[in-house]
C-alpha cells in the first residue's frame, strides 16, 4: 500500500526535503529512478526526446558502472543526474558509516558534479538526512506513478499520475526492468497529455543548489 499522492503530513516530517516546486508555471518534473539499465533507459531517452522532454534520472552506481555507454547517452541528451547510491540501499535498514560511504561511492562512480540525491524507496533515517543535506539536495516526490508495482495494471498507474499532477510535481518513474511494462505504458501517455494542455518538462537543478536556483 502506498499513497499516489504526497499528503501535507509526509512533507512535514521531512521539511527539509524537497517534495515538489511552488510555482504556477505550467512546469512538471519527471524523475526515474533505478537506472541506467539497457533497453528500458534507452526507451525513456528515445520518449522523452519524441516530446522534447527533459528529465531528471537517479542512478544506481553500480548500474552506471555496468552500463557506462547507457549512462552517457542519459548525460550526453541533457538530462540532469542524480544519486541514488551504490548498491540501492534502504537506509532504514543500514547502519549511517555503510549507508554514506555507499552514497560517496555512487558519487565517485557518477564522476559528474550534481548536488541531487535520492534515498532509494524513499527511506533514510533523519541522521542520515543530517549528513547527506550537507552536500547534497535531498528530492523526494510530489506524484508516485506506482509504475513498480506488481499489482497495479498499466492503465490505473496512468490514471493516477494524470490525476495527481499539477504545476511544479516532481513525479516518480522507474527505468527498471520491474517498472518496464507499467512504465512504458504510462509515460508517452503522460508526456502527450500535458504536452497538449501547454505544460514543459523540465530537469531538476543538478548543481547550483536546488532552493536557490528554483526561487
Amino acid at each position: 500500500m502506498f499513497l499516489h499522492k504526497t499528503n501535507f503530513l509526509l512533507r512535514a516530517f521531512y521539511p527539509r526535503f524537497e517534495w515538489r516546486i511552488p510555482t504556477r508555471e505550467k512546469v512538471i518534473y519527471l524523475t526515474f529512478d533505478d537506472g541506467p539499465i539497457p533497453d528500458v533507459t534507452e526507451f525513456v531517452l528515445e520518449t522523452l526526446q519524441n516530446h522534447q522532454a527533459k528529465a531528471t534520472f537517479f542512478c544506481i552506481g553500480d548500474n552506471v558502472k555496468k552500463h557506462p555507454g547507457i549512462f552517457q547517452q542519459v548525460h550526453q541528451a541533457g538530462h540532469s543526474i542524480g544519486n541514488h547510491t551504490f548498491n540501492h540501499l534502504n537506509g532504514w535498514k543500514t547502519e549511517n558509516e555503510p549507508y554514506l560511504e555507499n552514497v560517496r561511492q555512487c558519487q565517485q562512480q557518477l564522476d559528474l558534479p550534481t548536488r541531487l540525491f535520492r534515498p532509494p524507496y524513499g527511506r533514510m533515517k533523519r541522521s542520515q538526512g543530517h549528513e547527506v543535506l550537507k552536500t547534497h539536495d535531498v528530492i523526494m516526490w510530489d506524484v508516485l506513478t506506482g509504475d513498480f508495482s506488481l499489482s497495479l495494471q498499466p492503465e490505473v498507474v496512468l490514471q493516477k499520475t494524470l490525476k495527481y499532477t499539477e504545476p511544479g510535481s516532481i513525479i516518480l518513474f522507474h527505468d527498471s526492468l520491474k517498472a518496464w511494462p507499467r512504465m512504458s505504458y504510462a509515460l508517452p501517455r503522460v508526456l502527450s497529455h500535458f504536452s497538449e494542455r501547454g505544460y514543459r518538462f523540465d530537469g531538476l537543478p543538478q548543481t547550483s543548489g536546488f532552493r536557490t536556483s528554483v526561487a
